[in-house]
Formats: structure tokens, sequence, C-alpha cells
């Protein structure tokens, strides 16, 4: 039998790649072919993909950035991009394509619409980002990461989860050590766009508990590369034990070796701290397109898994409360662990991988 060739068009944010990683570890497994289509950016995420995928960086551009040139080619760029993957496909024809949003999966899910080859999207966020709004009613299937999603009449949408990663999947379920009298871990993850108020503001709510508490911590936070020192130095100066960088390659670990994590509430982070299961305090960006970050959340804060502040309601003394309520009651830390856990969808990927098998064989001759 011929291989099936799965292609994943994705943009260039952790969010959009890391659902797509995990789907092609899983439809690789199956035997499938599979290929990327990204951008520069997205390209920094591939790191983490098997192998065997094939990826290939696409003209696409957007008119969020740079001035009236950058705007004036956005058109040609991404026409050049549609013909280079109509191309691509006529001589490769997919079984299956799949978007995960963002202006880089433009090329690839234009083309298969003028291709009539078969297509789905899936939507990491409770709101649909502008691309995947666009295609919502041009593809076959909207699979919703988070439920319900906001979708414009006529798309067919089903929940599915948002897929994790395989080092995410093998802490599922990791037993939860409650927080006590001895080193308790804080993880702080920001994103790549919602990471300074963070550093702004966690540092000082940490500054803010009382000394019995902060004796025993240890932080890890995730900061933009140029508050990376500054950030580091506050902890440093008042004898915090810290792990300050501007990524970490190993956040999955991180979490389930947390007592707390502090996060925005970006799909993927959701989905990981679900999965793997921590009490967390979440603060949604306030400037996420559509306020989705804020609809990520609702599901986890009302299973009782996290604890919500606005970021206008964010400040050292609103955030050290919260930090103070979970750590220091063990058992109500321990129920928002498994509350978080009973929240996860664990089987998101498979649930993905059912949908892609059952779109290539409705289309197939």
């Amino acid at each position: 039998m011929t291989q099936k060739l799965l292609l994943m068009a994705a943009g260039g944010t952790g969010g959009h790649m890391f659902p797509a990683q995990a789907l092609a570890e899983a439809m690789l497994r199956k035997g499938w072919r599979v290929k990327l289509s990204t951008d520069a950016r997205g390209a920094r995420y591939t790191g983490g993909f098997p192998h065997s995928t094939e990826i290939s960086e696409v003209p696409s551009a957007t008119f969020a950035r740079g001035g009236l040139l950058a705007k004036a080619l956005v058109g040609p760029k991404i026409l050049s991009g549609v013909a280079q993957m109509a191309l691509d496909m006529r001589r490769d024809r997919p079984d299956a394509v799949v978007g995960f949003g963002g202006y880089p999966s433009i090329p690839a899910l234009g083309a298969a619409t003028l291709l009539g080859l078969p297509r789905m999207i899936h939507e990491q966020n409770g709101v649909l980002g502008k691309v995947n709004r666009k295609f919502a009613t041009r593809v076959a299937q909207v699979a919703c990461g988070v439920w319900p999603t906001d979708l414009p009449e006529g798309a067919q949408g089903v929940h599915v989860g948002n897929p994790v990663r395989g080092a995410v999947l093998e802490r599922q379920g990791a037993p939860y050590i409650p927080p006590g009298d001895y080193p308790m871990s804080i993880l702080v993850i920001g994103g790549s766009q919602g990471a300074r108020i963070l550093s702004d503001v966690v540092p000082e709510a940490i500054l803010a508990l009382p000394p019995e508490l902060r004796q025993h911590m240890r932080i890890s936070h995730q900061a933009r590369g140029e508050d990376e020192a500054r950030v580091a130095k506050v902890y440093a100066d008042n004898g915090i034990d810290a792990d300050v960088q501007p990524f970490f390659t190993d956040v999955p670990s991180r979490i389930s070796e947390a007592q707390l994590v502090i996060s925005r509430s970006g799909a993927s982070s959701i989905a990981d701290i679900s999965v793997i299961g921590r009490p967390s305090i979440l603060i949604p960006l306030a400037s996420a397109a559509g306020d989705h970050q804020t609809a990520n959340a609702r599901g986890l804060v009302e299973a009782g898994g996290a604890i919500r502040i606005p970021e206008s309601a964010l400040d050292s003394n609103s955030l050290a409360e919260q930090i103070a309520a979970v750590l220091t009651h063990p058992q109500g830390a321990t129920q928002m662990a498994n509350a978080a856990m009973n929240a996860g969808i664990p089987d998101a990927t498979d649930r993905l991988v059912a949908l892609v098998e059952h779109l290539s064989e409705e289309a197939a001759p």
C-alpha cells in the first residue's frame, strides 16, 4: 500500500506548533508520511518534531506587522505561497490537510481549497483566530481545543481538546506533592507575548510573602531576554533560589515538579497544566484577540483547578494573596491538582487522529 500523506500548516507560535507536533508524532506512528508548512518564526519550534517530518518554509505575510511597503507586499507574498503549495500538492498529493492557525497556514489551506483537497482546521482557543475564522466554513471540520468555541454560522465544530506533546503525556497524572515545610517549586510561564507583566509583578509578589513561606521556595521563571537579568537580580538580591531563562525546553518536567504554576492562559499551557494536573494561577493576556485567553481559562477555573486574576486586577499584593492561599492549604492545593487533571483531555491527539483518518477515507476515490 502507498503511504498516506498528511500535510500540516502552522504559524509561528508555540500555541500553533505544539499541537501540530503532537499530531505529527501520532500520524508517523500510524505509518503516515508527514509534511509541515510553516514560516521562519515557526521553524524555531520544530526542534522537537520527529526527524522524519518533512519541514518547509513557505512565503506568507500579515497586514498586522510592518510599514506601508511591507503591507503592500502582503498580497503578492501570499499568492506566491499559495502557488508554491499548489504545485507541491499536485506533485505530491496529500490525503489530508490540517491547518493549525496563524498566517503561515494560509498558503497550504488556500491551495488545498483551490484544488478541492480534504482539509480541516484545529483551533486551540475558545475564540477563532483570524485565519481559522476565514477558513472555518471552507473546511470539512473545525476541531476545537476549547469548548464551547465561538464559530461562524455554517462551520462544523467538534470538541477534541488540545493535543499535547509526548513529553507531557509521559507525566500525565504524575503524583502531586502538596505544599509544606520543605522545598516547593513555583513555575512562571508567560508565553512569547505576555511575559513582561509577569516579570514585573511576580518577583514583587514573592517578596511580599511571609518569610517562613518564602524560605522554602524555588522559582523557575520564564522571562523575555530583555528582562532576564533584571528579574534574576531581584531574586538573587533577596536570597531566593531562582532559575530565570527566556525559554525552558523542559516545561513538562517543570510543571510536574511544581506545587504551583503561574501562567498566562494560552491554550497549550492550559492543556499541559491540566493533563499533568497541577494547581495554577492564570492571568489572561488582556490584548489577546477576542479576549480568547479568558475563554481558554474558563473551563479550568470552573472545574476548580485554577484561580483567574484579570490583568486589570493584577498587582503584587493580589498575586501574593493568591499564592499564599494555595501554598498554605495543602489539602486545597491537592484538590486543585485533582480538579485540573480531571478537566484535562489526555486523548485529544487520538481524537484528532480519528478525525484526520475519517477525513482521508471520506475523500478517497
